[in-house]
């Protein structure tokens, strides 16, 4: 393989935007909202039998009725000695609302003004159909590729469904992987988020006439209502919050991103009964070096402490349930959090390709918001954000994505995933699926 051919091949890209065009209006027709979700499965048939077209082996499995992944391989040629790489997008898209309010029909691709618009362009559809483009064309070319290539379309990650999760329980490893969610063609990691429910419940319930004997002296009764010691673990989460913004801190992040929202409160049974129990719903945003579990073992420790100065809390503490697998079955979500090694091979390749293309080093940071990125890190396989769209454009009415962004990220991946997966590894070094004890197979 020589340069002077993936220059080509990028070339084409340009002189066949058309084809790019067709491909992500396929995408952007299939209507995958989530919420309400269970609604993938025609789309994700139509992306494994493309890539099926591409050679590459794949499984379509589900995750929940309607709603499966897509998880494929192209295996390399010389596999056993060249870098892998694991291309990851989604297929679900943000809620559409109230469809008058978009210039077009939402679900149908429309190109006008230098921009693509419809549901999914910006987040993320846009990233999928580039990278099927550029696979088409490398394929078409003929150009070989001696590492293993995986490619995951996965479901679930508008509403914090373990899509991505789930094809890192099944095996998966690479040497590199791409998330090709919203970045505008910055290379990104990001930090984490975790939800959970904090939960009040008293041991007995009171009617609403036992209030006077349980608040003034004298009246012998040991009760509260778990709303108002709620209340004292709010004021205990925004203390911890405050010493979090003034004790912690990341680069690429301004003071405080690392937040404690009480989002949802549910508590009592009716006005003629004090309040026997309360919960609340909490979303905790926390740092790229910080882990999950950390953060919410911090959380519980805190209040804890508070319910132990408090003498009906001290018998009575709150419980805790952490994250989920869905926000739409759990109400719980888990976002890991990613750091970005900018000494990595991947990341340098990235780098180099993104400014052989543009003519420009490629901006690199902290995502503002979060993606399935940070399970790949999790599962040990050095990943990052990269792909096209702005953040202003996604889940907003009129969703649209510039054209020449789609088109310069289709040429940096054709350029860095034929770099990347034709790179030998470092003598002596061992691939992730080595490393992990696993096999790279498809899943």
């Amino acid at each position: 393989m020589r340069n002077f051919e993936i220059s080509q091949l990028q070339q084409q890209v340009e002189e066949r935007q058309e084809e790019l065009f067709a491909l992500l209006a396929e995408l952007v027709a299939y209507p995958t909202v989530s919420p309400p979700a269970r609604n993938t499965l025609q789309a994700q048939r139509h992306l494994e039998e493309l890539l099926q077209e591409l050679g590459f082996e794949t499984e379509l499995w589900e995750v929940y009725p309607g709603d499966p992944n897509v998880t494929a391989l192209k295996r390399g040629t010389k596999r056993e000695a060249f870098c892998s790489l694991l291309l990851n997008g989604h297929m679900d898209v943000a809620e559409v609302g109230d469809s008058t309010e978009w210039q077009g029909d939402p679900f149908k691709l429309s190109v006008r003004d230098g921009r693509v618009y419809g549901r999914g362009t910006a987040d993320m559809k846009g990233g999928l159909a580039a990278l099927l483009f550029a696979l088409k064309l490398l394929t078409e070319a003929g150009v070989e590729l001696k590492g293993d290539l995986h490619f995951h379309s996965v479901i679930g990650e508008e509403a914090g469904e373990a899509g991505t999760r789930a094809c890192m329980e099944r095996g998966c490893a690479a040497d590199f992987a791409v998330v090709a969610d919203t970045s505008g063609l910055e290379i990104q990691g990001q930090g984490g988020v975790i939800t959970g429910w904090v939960t009040i419940q008293s041991p007995v319930t009171y009617h609403d006439g036992m209030r006077a004997r349980m608040i003034h002296a004298g009246g012998g009764i040991q009760g509260a209502s778990a709303i108002e010691k709620m209340a004292k673990l709010i004021a205990g989460l925004q203390e911890l919050e405050r010493h979090w913004a003034v004790t912690k801190s990341y680069p690429g992040f301004p003071a405080g991103s690392n937040t404690i929202n009480p989002a949802v409160i549910e508590g009592g049974r009716h006005a003629a009964f004090i309040a026997d129990r309360c919960a609340l719903w909490i979303t905790v945003h926390f740092y790229p070096n910080e882990d999950y579990e950390t953060v919410a073992a911090e959380v519980e420790d805190h209040l804890l402490r508070i319910a132990q100065a408090d003498p009906w809390l001290r018998n009575n503490p709150p419980v805790f349930r952490w994250g989920g697998r869905s926000m739409i079955e759990e109400r719980g979500e888990i976002f890991p959090s990613l750091e970005l090694d900018m000494d990595s091979e991947g990341f340098k390749s990235l780098f180099a390709n993104h400014q052989a293309v543009l003519g420009a080093e490629p901006a690199f940071g902290m995502s503002p918001t979060v993606t399935d990125a940070g399970w790949l890190g999790r599962a040990g396989i050095p990943t990052v954000i990269y792909g096209p769209g702005q953040l202003a454009h996604a889940h907003a009415v009129d969703e649209s994505l510039d054209i020449k962004e789609l088109l310069d990220y289709t040429k940096v991946m054709i350029g860095f995933i034929a770099d990347w997966c034709n790179r030998k590894m470092p003598e002596g070094d061992l691939h992730m699926t080595e490393k992990a004890g696993k096999t790279s197979e498809p899943v």
